[in-house]
This record gives C-alpha cells, structure tokens and sequence, in this order.
C-alpha cells in the first residue's frame, strides 16, 4: 500500500508561497443555502496567511446554493436549466459574499468564471493564465467558479475538483488544498464506521488507495472523495502536493501551516514539476480517443522518457483526427499517459504495430515518425 508516515511528509508546507484552496458545496453550504459564516472564517485564514507572504487563488463552489437560498420556496424538478438559473442567480451574491469577508481585512477579490471548452484555444488559455497572474501579482484573491450558465454538459469539468487541478498549473500555484465535509481519506467510511482510520499520506494513488473512497459524491455538489482522488492523481503527476482536509475545523488552514497532523498528505512522485504545453495537454483538452500500448512501449514512455511510435500499439479506440487529444492506456486499461497524436484514428489502425520506415509506405502525405511525441505527451 502506498502510505506514508514519515514525520517530515509535511515538510513541503515550509517552502510553499503559492497556494490554490478549492473550497466545496458541502463546506460552504447546508440545508439553509450558503452558510456564510464558514466562509468567513476560510476568508480570514487566507487574510492571515496572506500577511506572512502567501499568494491564494479560491476555487470556490456554492453558487447554486446561494441562489437556492434567495428563492427558497421555488418549486425545482432538477433540470440543467433549473440549475444554470439558479447558478447565475447565485453566483452574484456568492461573490459579495467573498468580497464583504475579505474587505474586513482590506484585501480585494476578483471574479473569474472558465469553461473547459473557452481554454481550449491555446491563445485562451494564455489569456486567463496571464489574467490569474496579474491578479496575484497585485495581491487580488481570485475566486474562480465553472461559468455553469454557459457550459455544455459534455465538456463540463467534471466538477470543481478538477477545475481546481487547471488552476494550479494556470497560477503555478507550489500546493491544492481541498476543503472537503470530511477531514480527510479514510481506510473506510468514517460517516459508517465509527472505527475508520484517518491516512495521513499517501505516496501513490493506486487501486488500493482508489477503492477507500467508495461511489458516493459529497452531500450538495458533483465530486466526492473518488473525485479528489483523481485530482491528486492528476495534480501529484505535476510534481506537486495536494491535501484533503475538513473544511468546517476551526483554523484548518493555520493548522495545516503550522505543522498539525490533520487532513490527508499526497505527495508527489517526482519532484520535477511540469510546465508550458503540457498543463493545457494534460488537464484542458478533451479526451477524443484511446491508444491501447504493449508492455514495451510502456516502459519506453514511463521510465525511458521516449515517444511512442507505431511499433508500440495494439490497438485504437474512437475515431480521431490527427492532432486530437488522446488517452494512452496499458493492455489491462489504466491510463499511461495523455497527449496529441500525430495520426488519425483511421491510420493508426493501417500502422499500429509496424515498424517505423514502413508507415511512409503506407500512409502518404504525413512525414511523422512518432504517434506521440514526447513533447506532446504528460505522463501520469
């Protein structure tokens, strides 16, 4: 199993200066709507923090629940448009919220509302990230939401968990926090058994590791602790840490800098972290596809740092233009790595499995030598 209980697993906390806090419904919320208490007192660690040097991005849900809470005898069947009404409704008095509680401590917030499908034009993409710095520069608390209103289902971020991930390599941010209902990852339900023993860290997001965060999603929003779990997955491949920790415990934030065992640690396996192209690669585009690798071309691109080439695949999944976005799995169906083919889905199945000099035969008119190439491929 890949726990850690090293007494310095906590030791990245001393050097971080650049932090993004994803703050949850369930955090945020309760059966009233948004509970604005809490998120003042979120508001205030941040402000402290902030005077010891600490940049802070938010990624804050809740929207739908304020908007709830001003229309609380509305009669709702749970439709897509009932719920992009009530976010668009309630994410103006979120913000007032945020702005209210960061004004008792003269610090300003600005608003930022993405899309996955508005970032993925790279010039775009670009744009927020040069946006979010300027803002951090100028020591501006951005509070980052998914703009539900205009979000197609389809190329939704699954939820506020993974839009957190995109936030930390637009900011460069050196940590995620997630502020969740529970105070961490449990070997078990701690909401069901009452003998559930809090992991303090975690090296590796294995299967094991996946299996303790059970199906269900938090109480008032899309993403649970499986979801979070992805995030570090995901976030931890970069080269940073992540850290579920309970949102609602008094002075959570000051405890985790200060050293407290709380929460739950995922450290990262490599320290190097990753920038340019391959943030936008790994977390902004859309999967349209998957290439199923052999065991040698697993090791080429994991441990040997090489590109894939045609020799290595045995077989194609969806149909794709050259230049999509696609998933590379292993022959059991984890995923590897994503990147950018340079091959259709269509050519591919003529080359999976030949040698490199015999694809120029068989495919005119594409001088390509590999299917990914390594710069347009995130290991994860």
């Amino acid at each position: 199993m890949n726990l850690c209980f090293s007494p310095r697993d906590r030791d990245f906390f001393k050097s971080v200066r650049r932090i993004v806090v994803k703050v949850g419904s369930a955090v945020l919320t309760d059966d009233a709507g948004l509970n604005e208490q809490v998120l003042q007192d979120i508001c205030t660690q941040v402000a402290s923090l902030t005077v010891q040097g600490k940049k802070f991005a938010l990624v804050s849900s809740g929207a739908v629940a304020a908007g709830l809470k001003k229309l609380p005898h509305l009669a709702l069947t749970g439709t897509v448009p009932e719920k992009q009404a009530l976010a668009a409704l309630g994410q103006s008095l979120l913000m007032q919220a945020y702005e209210q509680a960061f004004s008792n401590h003269s610090l300003h917030v600005a608003q930022i509302l993405l899309t996955r499908e508005g970032l993925v034009p790279r010039h775009r993409y670009l744009n927020a990230k040069n946006t979010l710095q300027t803002l951090i520069h100028w020591k501006i608390i951005p509070v980052i939401n998914e703009n539900d209103t205009v979000a197609i289902e389809e190329l939704q971020f699954t939820d506020n968990d993974a839009l957190a991930v995109l936030i930390v390599n637009l900011v460069e941010a050196d940590l995620l926090i997630c502020l969740s209902d529970v105070d961490g990852l449990y070997n078990s339900d701690p909401r069901q058994n009452p003998d559930a023993r809090r992991i303090r860290s975690v090296q590796k997001v294995d299967e094991t590791i996946t299996a303790m965060a059970g199906e269900s999603p938090g109480r008032a929003g899309r993403g649970g602790m499986k979801s979070k779990l992805e995030s570090a997955r995901m976030v931890t491949a970069c080269g940073i840490p992540m850290v579920v920790a309970g949102g609602k415990t008094p002075g959570v934030l000051q405890k985790l800098f200060s050293g407290e065992d709380i929460g739950t640690a995922f450290l990262p396996r490599k320290r190097r972290r990753i920038y340019g192209r391959k943030p936008w690669i790994a977390f902004t585009l859309a999967r349209e596809g998957s290439i199923i690798l052999d065991n040698g071309a697993v090791k080429a691109v994991t441990e040997d740092g090489g590109s894939l080439l045609p020799v290595g695949i045995c077989g194609i999944e969806g149909d794709f233009e050259a230049g999509a976005c696609v998933i590379c799995r292993d022959s059991a169906g984890k995923d590897i790595a994503v990147g950018l083919t340079s091959f259709s889905s269509d050519d591919l199945r003529k080359i999976c499995g030949c040698q490199t000099e015999q694809i120029h035969k068989m495919i005119k008119g594409n001088g390509k030598k590999e299917v990914i190439h390594r710069d347009n491929m995130v290991i994860l």
